[in-house]
């Protein structure tokens, strides 16, 4: 435990492991029995595994429960996995669905009230306070992200701006005039954002933003690092999913960044061997996994979340963390036998300072084999300084790089700033798979 602990916490944040883990395990069992009784899909699924809920004794015996996919999620598209009638569902939230049918999921009042008070609990351990003001860029709608993060800030007392994605140049002149202190995003358009920042003549170190809180994508700590010296801000990781909650997972504590602080009161984490689905001891590498203890529209018992990450010991908090997202089992490319993630490729262009965090992976095939091409953007201030031989030389040491680290050959190209292309918001698009299908 941090000596430092700071004030006002749930008491529950700074509960021993032993308190912990008894009312994981009450909740654990309601939770399995409301699944159970109220969603046809987890009552045939149980019987099929030849579990019931009245079998778990101990929270080891979790295992012994089926896992929980997207895929059930869909083929019980829209509300086959809710354990409640509609009339109690106050709110729905929905995925893009661009692999398929989105997954859908459901609120209550009490699910709305729990949601608030852990993103309430986020923004606070990330250094937040009710006399913030939030300039809050995630996406609202059907997204979980703008409005989870946005009743979190109000049930904190903190101040909300909810300017939500793009309209970039109207983003900007609010933070000039409204003067926010919390900054939330996913990282890549909080990078965005300080690059057009910049050409507006703003700079972002001197805005009023000291705390910047991403989420919704994997980022490394070079990425940090670099939205911390851009802002002059501190970066926090902040953790979810839709099918879990939405964002208010987990988030790292501004007292020491070591990764994101699971709420394990509201939802019990398990890492797993994402081939045989193996429980894994804490702090090994594996998928990790959720179920829910206190959801009553839409429960969700051993959700495999495809993240792939460790549990480690609590630190700011008596809760156990989780490591920095590595990347996902299922984002993850194979390219001629190599498993490789995008997070790992970016750790390798950030180490370069002329290089910018803009950057994009082209997979084809030639023949019968895999090609992979890495893009990346050279920083804007280096653009008008650089002959087409440092481009050359720079490129074979980043390729240099990832073949000593990743163990993989790449074609590498630098590019000039805004040659790949921008999301007004969101995630990213770091992959372009031309292989065939």
């Amino acid at each position: 435990m941090n000596a430092a602990m700071p004030r006002g916490l749930d008491p529950i944040e700074t509960a021993s492991r032993e308190e912990l883990r008894a009312l994981q395990l009450r909740r654990l069992k309601w939770s399995l029995a409301h699944a159970y009784d109220g969603v046809p899909h987890y009552k045939r699924k149980f019987d099929a595994a030849g579990v019931h809920p009245d079998d778990l004794k101990g929270l080891a015996d979790l295992a012994k429960f089926p896992f929980t996919t997207k895929q059930d999620l869909r083929e019980n598209y829209p509300f086959g996995m809710f354990a409640v009638p509609m009339e109690e569902v106050v709110r729905v939230h929905a995925s893009s669905g661009t692999t398929g049918r989105p997954t859908v999921v459901g609120y209550t009042k009490n699910d709305i009230s729990m949601w608030s008070d852990v993103m309430a609990r986020c923004i606070r351990a990330a250094g937040g306070r009710a006399s913030d003001i939030i300039h809050n860029t995630h996406g609202y709608g059907l997204f979980t992200g703008g409005l989870g993060v946005h009743y979190g800030g109000e049930r904190l007392g903190a101040t909300v701006i909810p300017i939500s994605g793009g309209q970039t140049e109207r983003q900007i002149q609010l933070i000039v005039d409204f003067r926010p202190t919390v900054l939330v995003g996913t990282p890549s358009y909080v990078l965005n954002l300080a690059d057009e920042m910049e050409k507006a003549g703003v700079s972002p170190r001197e805005t009023s933003i000291r705390i910047c809180i991403c989420g919704a994508e994997p980022w490394t700590e070079a990425m940090r690092n670099e939205i911390q010296n851009r802002y002059d801000a501190d970066a926090m990781d902040l953790y979810g999913l839709s099918e879990v909650i939405g964002p208010g997972v987990a988030i790292e504590c501004i007292e020491t960044k070591d990764g994101p602080v699971i709420w394990e009161d509201h939802f019990y984490p398990e890492i797993i061997n994402p081939d045989t689905g193996e429980v894994l001891p804490d702090g090994e590498l594996g998928e990790l996994v959720f179920t829910s203890l206190t959801k009553e529209a839409l429960p969700i018992v051993r959700y495999r979340t495809r993240d792939l990450t460790r549990l480690l010991p609590g630190t700011a908090r008596s809760m156990r963390r989780m490591a920095k997202i590595t990347g996902r089992s299922d984002d993850m490319l194979i390219i001629r036998g190599v498993n490789v993630f995008p997070s790992q490729i970016e750790e390798q262009l950030l180490k370069h300072p002329r290089l910018a965090p803009q950057y994009q992976l082209h997979v084809s095939r030639q023949g019968s084999m895999d090609k992979l091409d890495v893009l990346v953007e050279v920083r804007p201030e280096f653009a008008n300084r650089l002959t087409p031989g440092d481009k050359d030389a720079i490129a074979r040491e980043v390729r240099h790089h990832i073949k000593s680290y990743i163990g993989i050959s790449t074609g590498v190209k630098v590019v000039e700033p805004e040659t790949i292309e921008r999301t007004p918001v969101g995630k990213a698009r770091r992959v372009i798979d031309k292989r065939p299908k």
